[in-house]
């Protein structure tokens, strides 16, 4: 599907120079004398290099259309994760490194959202939200009763977050797997 330079948003994919890219951020110029551009920050989605292009109103692209499949993550086996399409039973291995940091908060049976073009993962989707349990905190200082005065507590998966005073080791919260910050106390 084609579309207008000046019509790309953040979050569109498009096919540019031979490859897959992700418009991060669009600013549309006006200058006083000239035509009007959109100036794009792309990222590759193959690679992960970044750039910054210039689209004239005139120029088209290629919208790419990626499939989104749901996956359930098995195990991890070295520096890969094996995830297994529900519905064929197909499994999937990718490289640890693919998913990045945020491959700590994968636990048993957890259904992803592994996105592809042409039959190649280029991106994955875990839930906003995990509950872990906290392996160690620190105790409360006395006297820091202050309401933002957070203090550092080790998950069970081995990250660090800062959670409030009141959260004791054992217990169960909720953490955002984007921000890698504490939500609430898990019910």
């Amino acid at each position: 599907m084609k579309i207008n330079g000046n019509e790309i948003k953040p979050g569109n994919v498009i096919e540019h120079k031979g490859s897959i890219w992700v418009a991060v951020k669009t600013n549309a110029v006006k200058p006083g004398k000239g035509g009007a551009f959109n100036q794009v920050e792309l990222k590759n989605l193959i690679d992960g290099r970044k750039d910054n292009e210039r689209f004239r109103a005139s120029e088209s692209v290629e919208k790419v259309r990626l499939e989104q499949k749901e996956y359930q993550f098995l195990y991890e086996e070295g520096d890969m994760l094996v995830f297994m399409d529900t519905e064929s039973y197909e499994q999937l291995e990718l490289q640890k490194e693919f998913v990045g940091e945020r491959a700590a908060f994968l636990q048993d049976g957890m259904m992803v959202t592994v996105e592809s073009h042409e039959e190649r993962p280029i991106g994955i989707n875990l839930p906003d939200q995990v509950t872990l349990e906290i392996q160690e905190a620190d105790p409360v200082v006395k006297g820091q009763t202050v309401s933002s005065s957070y203090k550092p507590a080790v998950m069970e998966n081995g990250i660090r977050v800062m959670v409030p005073p009141f959260i004791e080791a054992g217990e169960k919260i909720v953490v955002d797997t984007n921000e890698i910050t504490y939500i609430r106390r898990a019910d």
